[in-house]
């Protein structure tokens, strides 16, 4: 049988095996799992390439510590595959090396992870291991055909030629098609044809990818055929082999039948033919034929090419077209969330209202290195492994303070006079950000909504979809919890800094593999509701058992420590989707019991306050604002009528935010000075 083989047209960050949720923290959790599984004596000195039985070992050692599920049981080569799955894209952006050591760049991401500190410490103000990303995906190479591409260099490239932004299907299905300097410059103009409503995507993708490579060769084949079931499979051009396009067989047969034949009773074949598409391809075919759910006549189906054939030789041409064209974009989409995910650890990109942009000082940063630096977009770079500076990189990635200033002012239209206040006019822009996200993305409904579901923990995928965003579910918590809190607090404070979260470019949670502060820091300035304080919130939702072990002691001592090195005015809220009676009792306790670091440095008590999810809640719903709180919390802490804690929180907490949610006034008693207090 004739075979068109599949020949590549487009670049993609790593491959699709390599997609996973919580990316950030996955990749850092693979360098550590890697380093621990090569310093295991019998594997030293292993080889992983060609070698299944190395493979094999690790998926084993992997699952056992829980970074893959499932049951493949015995089966070896399932194992092995899994194996080179996983690390498939370490190797494609140079943290590890082919036979799968950690590179020097990967030792280097490996003891930032160990450390947990993941701070700035470069002039663009990303974090750490997002600089050493950034690096790593302006090195990365791909081979396409005979060419070589840098698809961050590339995106580079097409963000500056055309106006500073790509929406949503330039980025999908145009931007990878770049893959040498000339089809740039021609995609480069089809974007402002595009831009202008003069050319649709399907025409820009037909006239790049399907007139060339082995394309016009399949479609003249298979109208010069038989059309048999043979010649189908011939064209498809799968990737994996032309067993997987056997559906199309049955969709060409009642295309036919319906387009040709004009036999309006086949109709119903054909809506089981399209179904049995599978993917994307699948939903591809069925817009394009279907106008009504549950099409019946010909009056049900959607405009399309098949209207206007003439003959059954235009049929076949037509039918090829589509096909083809819905591979490709099926492909494109596929690797859609794959780039993104890549491009969002570099904390260069952001992906806001459709469009994605530079941040501002990436994009103008690359604005005075553009001509200099894209020169290396089609050309191999042999520094992958190395962990180098930017210069190293490319002689001209030097961070100019002087020329940022001035392409910032010009792009701006002001009149900034230092790099500082270049970074002051960004972090400004960063909260005016943030605002509009939670105000847009997270309204009070939507919290409260979320606060459920993490009571409950049955919706933990509904959870990671409202988010749309690389972290787990308990650094969500903890992310909601803050976003919350700055509400409750009017929008006052440098909430941004107070979380002790990693957000990336588009404010959104990230989870690292290493460690970390987990608590936020909330900094209240003195108003005429309370004086000048701190207030540490932590989180958690472990519960029974685990919270008791987990918490309490852990809660405690990051408080004793702030008081002790950084303020002795300060309190903590303790917040969870299930308070456990001993958790808070022994919370309630530390009033009067001291906390002893060491010998010399110690705290005679400390306030810490529980405070359950429904309470949250209420507090959200009827906007109860922090300085009624804090009165309420300052109540609660000083009395010493009831003696049993849960009854204490039950009474002083629960009941009285519940008497505020009425609008019902609260006896209140003189509100003692936080100095006295702690």
């Amino acid at each position: 049988m004739v075979h068109f083989t599949f020949q590549s047209y487009s670049w993609s960050f790593g491959t699709t095996s390599f997609r996973m949720a919580d990316f950030h923290r996955k990749v850092e959790e693979q360098l550590l799992l890697l380093n621990d599984f090569w310093n295991i004596s019998e594997n030293k000195d292993e080889s992983w390439n060609r070698n299944s039985e190395i493979q094999v070992k690790y998926y084993d050692y992997i699952f056992q510590k829980g970074f893959v599920s499932g049951n493949i049981e015995e089966d070896s080569e399932k194992k092995a595959k899994t194996a080179r799955q996983k690390t498939s894209g370490l190797v494609d952006v140079g943290l590890i090396d082919s036979n799968h050591r950690l590179t020097e760049v990967g030792n280097k991401l490996l003891e930032i992870c160990h450390n947990g500190d993941f701070s700035s410490d470069n002039e663009f103000h990303i974090p750490c291991d997002s600089y050493i990303y950034l690096k790593q995906l302006i090195k990365t190479t791909y081979k396409i055909q005979d060419d070589y591409v840098r698809p961050y260099l590339v995106t580079g490239v097409v963000l500056n030629r055309c106006n500073d932004y790509l929406d949503g299907d330039e980025f999908t299905y145009l931007l990878p098609l770049c893959i040498n300097k000339e089809i740039t410059n021609t995609i480069i103009n089809y974007i402002f044809s595009f831009r202008k409503e003069k050319i649709s995507i399907d025409e820009i993708i037909a006239d790049v990818v399907l007139s060339k490579y082995n394309y016009p060769a399949a479609k003249k084949y298979f109208i010069d055929s038989k059309q048999t079931d043979d010649d189908i499979l011939a064209i498809g051009m799968n990737r994996d082999g032309p067993r997987h396009d056997k559906c199309y067989i049955e969709l060409y047969k009642q295309l036919k039948s319906v387009y040709v034949d004009k036999d309006e009773a086949a109709i119903s074949s054909l809506i089981a033919a399209a179904r049995n598409v599978g993917g994307k391809c699948g939903v591809l075919w069925r817009k394009l034929l279907f106008s009504v759910r549950n099409p019946r006549s010909f009056a049900d189906l959607s405009p399309n090419k098949f209207d206007n054939i003439s003959c059954e030789k235009q049929f076949n041409s037509v039918f090829v077209d589509y096909l083809h064209l819905y591979k490709v974009k099926a492909n494109l989409l596929d690797y859609k969330d794959l780039n993104r995910r890549y491009l969002n650890i570099t904390d260069s990109i952001l992906f806001l209202d459709g469009k994605v942009r530079f941040t501002p000082i990436f994009q103008n940063f690359f604005k005075t290195k553009a001509a200099a630096v894209f020169n290396d977009t089609y050309c191999e770079c042999e520094l992958l492994p190395r962990d180098c500076s930017l210069s190293e990189i490319n002689a001209s990635l030097v961070f100019d303070n002087s020329s940022i200033v001035s392409v910032f002012n010009e792009e701006n239209d002001i009149s900034l006079h230092s790099i500082d206040e270049v970074y002051d006019y960004v972090e400004n822009d960063r909260y005016c950000r943030f605002r509009e996200l939670i105000d847009s993305k997270f309204p009070n409904t939507v919290i409260v909504d979320m606060l459920d579901k993490f009571e409950t923990r049955q919706s933990d995928s509904e959870i990671k979809n409202v988010m749309s965003c690389d972290a787990d579910v308990p650094t969500i918590f903890e992310y909601i919890t803050a976003v919350a809190w700055y509400r409750i607090s009017e929008y006052k404070g440098k909430i941004l800094d107070y979380m002790n979260l990693s957000l990336d470019a588009n404010l959104l949670p990230r989870t690292h593999a290493g460690g970390g502060m987990s608590d936020i820091v909330y900094k209240y300035a003195a108003c005429s509701g309370y004086p000048a304080h701190d207030l540490l919130i932590e989180v958690t939702l472990m519960e029974g058992t685990n919270q008791r072990h987990g918490e309490m002691e852990p809660v405690s001592r990051h408080l004793a420590n702030y008081l002790i090195d950084k303020n002795k005015h300060a309190y903590c809220t303790f917040v969870s989707n299930n308070l456990h009676a001993s958790v808070i009792s022994d919370f309630r306790m530390r009033k009067y019991a001291p906390f002893y670091r060491n010998d010399t440095d110690y705290v005679d008590g400390m306030k810490i306050i529980p405070l359950h999810t429904k309470e949250l809640k209420v507090i959200l719903e009827k906007e109860i604002t922090y300085e009624t709180l804090y009165k309420l919390f300052e109540e609660a802490y000083a009395s010493d009528e009831i003696k049993a804690p849960p009854e204490w929180y039950d009474k002083k907490i629960g009941e009285k935010i519940g008497l505020l949610s009425q609008n019902i006034d609260i006896p209140n008693k003189a509100c003692q000075n936080i100095e006295n207090v702690i």
